[in-house]
């Protein structure tokens, strides 16, 4: 694998740009002189993809590394399928987000900003379920945190799903990774590899 040069950041259901781990790694991703990606992505899954391939479309094959926390994890897989040469790095990845977020059709607020809202639509689950990720076929290009003190996912389901290739299963953690400066060390090294 090429050096890495670029990073894609997708953020999770009702979180944005502005959480700890998309604020760490991009501290990182800047002191070490990469380019950087976090878009704050819209809540159709359609746009949301579209967004990513819009300011991603003219990256190289090589050097790129995808990485995703939960429903974005499921974007990050989902994307994977179609740059399969780019790393690909999960953080409690969502596995069926179109079973999980059918309750939560309607108005929500956002996670760093309360003041903030937007409305899932009943066709974003639509969206949702036509987004099959594939197989992973390249497992050493992929990494995967896995907490099993997940409050919100199944660590057994996002084990049997996306743990085949370097995997960290932690004995507790929580679904935002809390404790994410412990384990950001072993992603990095995964990347820089």
């Amino acid at each position: 694998m090429s050096a890495l040069r670029h990073i894609v950041y997708l953020h999770g259901f009702r979180s944005s740009p502005r959480s700890a781990k998309a604020q760490a790694m991009a501290d990182w991703a800047r002191d070490a002189g990469l380019d950087w990606c976090c878009p704050q992505l819209p809540p159709s899954p359609a746009a949301a993809l579209a967004l990513v391939h819009q300011r991603t479309e003219a990256w190289p094959d090589e050097g790129v590394a995808l990485l995703g926390s939960s429903l974005g994890g499921y974007y990050a897989a989902v994307l994977s399928a179609r740059r399969p040469a780019w790393r690909l790095a999960l953080l409690n990845p969502a596995v069926d987000p179109a079973r999980d977020l059918a309750a939560y059709i309607g108005e929500n607020r956002q996670w760093h900003a309360p003041e903030e809202s937007f409305y899932f639509r009943p066709e974003y689950v639509d969206e949702l379920r036509a987004l099959q990720p594939g197989a992973t076929t390249h497992p050493a290009r992929c990494f995967a945190l896995i907490a099993k003190g997940d409050e919100v996912l199944d660590w057994r389901e996002m084990l049997a799903r996306y743990g085949v290739g370097r995997t960290l299963l932690l004995a507790g953690s929580d679904h935002g990774l809390s404790d994410f400066a412990r384990w950001q060390p072993e992603l990095i090294r995964f990347l820089l590899t």
